[in-house]
Parts: structure tokens; C-alpha cells; sequence
């Protein structure tokens, strides 16, 4: 057999492809099923039973060992803890971004070297290529599944082990590879949300773990409309779950001011106070080495919306400060800014 190479196998039709492939490439494949989350794990609103079960056909199928491995308490440490801090803070996190730089590119790629492997794989739509000594990360084909996004925490010890073997190819292919390929996954419905949530309400859930401290609902002018049951359930442009009705446009939440647990809502998807020019942000994360100050990239503030035309100022301290040829909607807290030079993800930092 030729190069061992562990895949991150969840169950769905990307990682089983992505096994698939560098199956017929000659490798030793053996995947991987990461059990990341205990609390409450039922079939009502938690998958884990039903995706190891549509791995473990899978990989029967392609003619793989599958192993799963438990990481609950790595995820736990590493992961949800930091995710209470920040809603707790009034920040609205990123857990998927933090998940890839602790768990599936840290303790996943540690348990993988143990058994053997050279290098691990996943389904993730996203591309490395080595230049000049250096690993860079690359936007996947498909534009509409890039995963860039979530994976540029990512080190270049992280990137000189791993592949994206679907990274070159858009979600239509790889479901006909699957059909072709007989693989009892081919259909299955992508996967959304964060993953120790499932598909159970968000609010239910942050209940469980955060106090509800209520407070003031206002307007920019200060006009009292209501009671929010605690900032930490509300993010920047939510629209639903407010509790404010009436007539005219809908309403957003716009800021929240923790000095006075007040959470402030404006009318309109374009109102002035969703819309932000310019952004601060910390914890910064370079793949390559970081972007020189003053110069002029394209970024997003989060995972579903368009680059945008920007220039980026780094201080002594680490912060950047990211100014936007256009306005971006909602600008929040504790998400992340990633910058990109055309194809290739240069890294990102928190937004403060």
C-alpha cells in the first residue's frame, strides 16, 4: 500500500468523496469519525448516531477502516468554553473557525499521526499549494462552497499535512461521483449550523448555559419599545425574535451597550447604524506571513457575503484596522474578518 492518509469522515457526501478519491489514487486510507459533542446528545436535535451510521456505509463501500473517535472533552475545553466567554461578553463567535484550528486540524491531525499517517484529508472545499517554501491556502473551485473562510486559523505545520481532494471541484461533481460511485451518502442533505447545536433554536439552547439578564429595548433617539431578555441572545442584524411588532419596516438590532444592558434597534435593513466603513480587530492570524500595512486587499466580515475592496493598517500591538471601499451591513463583534489577495486566504483576525 502506498502514503497512509486518515480522513475526516462526518458522514456526509464531501468527506466520503473526498476518501473515494484518494482511494483510486492508490493510497492507504483509513477514515475517521470525530465524536465532538456529549451534552444531550439525542436524535431530536444531534445527528452524531445517524452520520456515524452513513460513514461507516460509506466506507464499507469505498473499502476503508472507519474509526471513530471520541474528542468531546477537547471540544468542551477548547471550543465551547470560549464560545460561552464571548456570548457572555456580548460578542457573537465563530465556534466553526475555532473547531478547525483546535479539533480537526489539531487533535484530529495528533490522533492521525498516531496511527500512522503522513498527512490527513477532509472534505472541505478550499486548496493548498507550496510556494517558495511556504503553504498557502486557496479559495476551493466551487465559489458558491469556498471554505476558506472557516479554515484561515490554519498554521503552515497544519497545512503541510493535509488535502483537500474536492478542493478543485464544485458540489454537482461530487455528488455524480457519489451516485457513480454507489455511495449510500450521495443524496444526503448538506449539513448546516453549528455542530453541537444541530437543528434545535439557538435561544433554547444558550438558556441551558447563560443567566437571561433582561433590559431595555431602545431606539437611537431613546425611546424605550420594549425588554430584551439578555444581550447574549441577540446579535448584530438579527431581525427575528426581537418581539417588536408594528407597523413600518422591520425592525434590526444595531449595537448593544452593556453599560446600560440596553440593546439598540433601528427600522430597515439599510439603516445608517447597520452599516460600518471600517473595523477594528484583534487576535490576528497570517498564513504566510502577515499583509504589509497600508495595503489593499479584498475581505469578508462573514462566511455568506461578497469580498469587498479594503485596506489594511496593522499596529504595534497586533490589532488591524480594516477601512472598506463600500459600507458593510452588520459588522459584529467577535465574527471574523478574512482577508484575501485574489485566490489565495491570507488569514483574518476577531472583529473588536
Amino acid at each position: 500500500m502506498g502514503e497512509r492518509i486518515v480522513v475526516g469522515m462526518s458522514g456526509g457526501v464531501d468527506s466520503a468523496v473526498a476518501a473515494l478519491l484518494l482511494k483510486r489514487e492508490g493510497y492507504d486510507v483509513v477514515g475517521l469519525f470525530m465524536k465532538n459533542w456529549e451534552d444531550d446528545d439525542d436524535d431530536e436535535y444531534c445527528s452524531t448516531r445517524e452520520d456515524l451510521i452513513d460513514a461507516a456505509a460509506a466506507a464499507d463501500v469505498i473499502g476503508i477502516e472507519l474509526e471513530a473517535v471520541n474528542f468531546a472533552a477537547e471540544y468542551k475545553e477548547r471550543v465551547f468554553a470560549e464560545f460561552l466567554r464571548e456570548y457572555q461578553a456580548g460578542r457573537t463567535p465563530n465556534p466553526d473557525v475555532l473547531c478547525n484550528a483546535e479539533i480537526k486540524f489539531k487533535a484530529f491531525l495528533d490522533h492521525a499521526m498516531d496511527l500512522g499517517a503522513t498527512r490527513i484529508a477532509t472534505g472541505h472545499y478550499a486548496r493548498v499549494f507550496e510556494k517558495n517554501g511556504l503553504y498557502e491556502l486557496h479559495r476551493g473551485a466551487d465559489p458558491e462552497k469556498d471554505q476558506s473562510y472557516f479554515l484561515h486559523r490554519l498554521t503552515q505545520a497544519q497545512l503541510s499535512k493535509v488535502i483537500f481532494p474536492i478542493g478543485n471541484r464544485v458540489k454537482g461533481e461530487v455528488r455524480r461521483i457519489a451516485r457513480e460511485a454507489a455511495l449510500p451518502n450521495h443524496a444526503k442533505k448538506d449539513s448546516t449550523g453549528i455542530c453541537f447545536i444541530g437543528e434545535r433554536p439557538f435561544r433554547e439552547f444558550l438558556n441551558r448555559y447563560l443567566p437571561r439578564e433582561p433590559g431595555p429595548i431602545m431606539t437611537p433617539e431613546g425611546l424605550r419599545i420594549g425588554t430584551h431578555i439578555g444581550l447574549a441572545f441577540y446579535t448584530i442584524g438579527q431581525r427575528k425574535g426581537i418581539g417588536i411588532g408594528g407597523a413600518g419596516d422591520a425592525w434590526y438590532v444595531a449595537q448593544k451597550d452593556p453599560g446600560s444592558n440596553s440593546l439598540i434597534v433601528v427600522q430597515g435593513h439599510d439603516h445608517q447604524l447597520l452599516l460600518r466603513r471600517s473595523l477594528k480587530a484583534e487576535d490576528a492570524s497570517w498564513i504566510a506571513g502577515a499583509p504589509a500595512s497600508g495595503s489593499t486587499h479584498s475581505a469578508k466580515t462573514r462566511y455568506r457575503q461578497a469580498d469587498s475592496a479594503c485596506i489594511v493598517t496593522r499596529s504595534a500591538d497586533g490589532e488591524i484596522a480594516v477601512e472598506f471601499a463600500q459600507p458593510q451591513w452588520a459588522v459584529t463583534p467577535g465574527q471574523s474578518v478574512v482577508l484575501y489577495d485574489g485566490a489565495v486566504c491570507l488569514g483574518g483576525a476577531v472583529i473588536s
